[in-house]
């Protein structure tokens, strides 16, 4: 009788501390997540070089944020309330065609979020709050 339960008791340590495993690595894996990077001003002001064009909208020229726009809204920079069509105000690039600087708009009024987009190497710098 005495082997049964120390035979139970090895097994709920062992269950325990695989458990403890499980949960260490999963907030460890939560921790270390990629999220979005917040622009300091000297960073997004050498992203600015001459005059700043206007892309249309409409047009996909421009570079693919979307998967970007769900990191933002998973670290709730950005709203889940706001449609997706509605989500881009303004596309802007640069004179030398190396950056986009995409304004996205937010709940409030003349608030925006604008990602800045490095063209050569394809992927968004960062983003930045944008209050008019």
């Amino acid at each position: 009788m005495a082997m049964h339960h120390y035979l139970r008791l090895t097994f709920i340590f062992l269950f325990v501390v695989t458990s403890l495993f499980c949960v260490y690595f999963i907030i460890k894996k939560r921790r270390n997540r990629k999220v979005p990077k917040l622009l300091s001003k000297e960073k997004y002001n050498s992203t600015i070089a001459g005059e700043m064009a206007e892309i249309s909208v409409s047009t996909d020229s421009f570079f693919n944020i979307w998967p970007y726009i769900s990191e933002l809204k998973a670290a709730k920079i950005l709203s889940n309330k706001i449609k997706e069509s509605q989500l881009i105000h303004k596309v802007y690039r640069n004179s030398t065609e190396d950056f986009e600087h995409i304004l996205l708009a937010t709940e409030k009024e003349n608030h925006f979020v604008k990602i800045v987009v490095d063209k050569n190497k394809k992927k968004p710098i960062g983003y930045l709050f944008l209050d008019l």
